[in-house]
């Protein structure tokens, strides 16, 4: 990892050494990674994808880590962090938005209103960043990012600079390109339309309020823990069979909604992939469904 350090303080770059997950995840779980950085321009991306691949490093790129479950015993490799420090919203023209990997979609959103485009709404509350929306096809209310994504400039696995755009996204449910292709998203483009303001708001409002009455928003989580299953839905199949409430360790199957499994307070990442495994066997045994995590797991 010298190496990477030493670019990190060349580019005047925050990084820190055997820094613990928990603190980047928004279920507060996972021990130390060796060592996370903190990149500001797709330049310095570039740099440290080059040098990791000159030294063999394996590098990790996260964002707000709000679909992330860390292994207990951390990450032994480089951890690249897109938040704040790439998290620049500008617009193209009267309709388009481009946001930085790191900019939190909520922060979209709230741009999106300002400036009367609609579009976004849907997205008004989801905890993630805009490039990990993007990676993953975020949605929720009827909306996902396919429906106003339209190019995504990435680094490649070589440290090139390249995009995508429309059907090269490859957007499906809960999935694109990104998933198979090694490249690390650094921004988006998003078309949306004109809009009435107090429209947009009231609508985000109203997206707003169905959160926080259904969403177990108060405990630490990764959101929905299962996909949705053609046909069915995943919390509805899991509270069916008496599953609400269940526990292990810290973690909880929520008896607010039994589609998140929530961090009570000392969850291990072992206790939510237990508690996970529970959940799918159960509901295949006596559903006939299969539950396929939407969480991401990584050590």
């Amino acid at each position: 990892m010298n190496k990477i350090i030493e670019l990190c303080n060349k580019l005047h770059c925050s990084y820190a050494e055997n820094e613990p997950m928990s603190k980047h995840t928004t279920f507060k779980i996972g021990g130390n990674a060796r060592l996370v950085i903190y990149p500001e321009s797709e330049e310095q991306i570039s740099l440290f994808v080059k040098t990791a691949n000159e030294e063999n490093i394996r590098i990790i790129t996260i964002g707000n880590g709000s679909n992330l479950l860390v292994d207990d015993d951390g990450i032994d490799a480089c951890v690249m962090i897109l938040d704040d420090h790439m998290g620049k919203i500008s617009l193209v023209d009267d309709e388009t938005v481009f946001v930085s990997a790191g900019t939190l979609l909520i922060k979209a959103c709230r741009f999106a209103y300002d400036n009367g485009l609609s579009g976004l709404e849907f997205a008004y509350g989801i905890p993630g960043s805009c490039g990990g929306a993007a990676f993953m096809n975020a949605g929720a209310y009827g909306g996902e990012m396919k429906d106003v994504l339209y190019r995504c400039d990435h680094i490649d696995k070589d440290g090139n600079k390249g995009y995508l755009e429309k059907e090269q996204l490859n957007l499906s449910y809960r999935h694109s390109a990104y998933y198979d292709n090694g490249c690390i998203i650094t921004g988006l483009y998003l078309k949306l339309k004109k809009g009435n303001k107090a429209e947009i708001k009231e609508k985000m409002d109203e997206l707003m309020s169905r959160r926080r009455e259904k969403q177990p928003l108060e405990y630490p989580s990764a959101g929905s823990t299962f996909k949705r299953p053609k046909g069915y839905f995943a919390g509805a199949l899991i509270q069916e069979c008496n599953l609400k409430g269940k526990r292990v360790g810290g973690a909880q199957v929520s008896e607010k909604h039994a589609g998140f499994v929530i961090n009570t307070g000392n969850a291990s990442c072992n206790d939510v992939l237990e508690l996970c495994k529970i959940c799918s066997d159960t509901v295949y045994k006596e559903k006939g469904v299969m539950l396929e995590m939407e969480i991401r797991v990584t050590k």
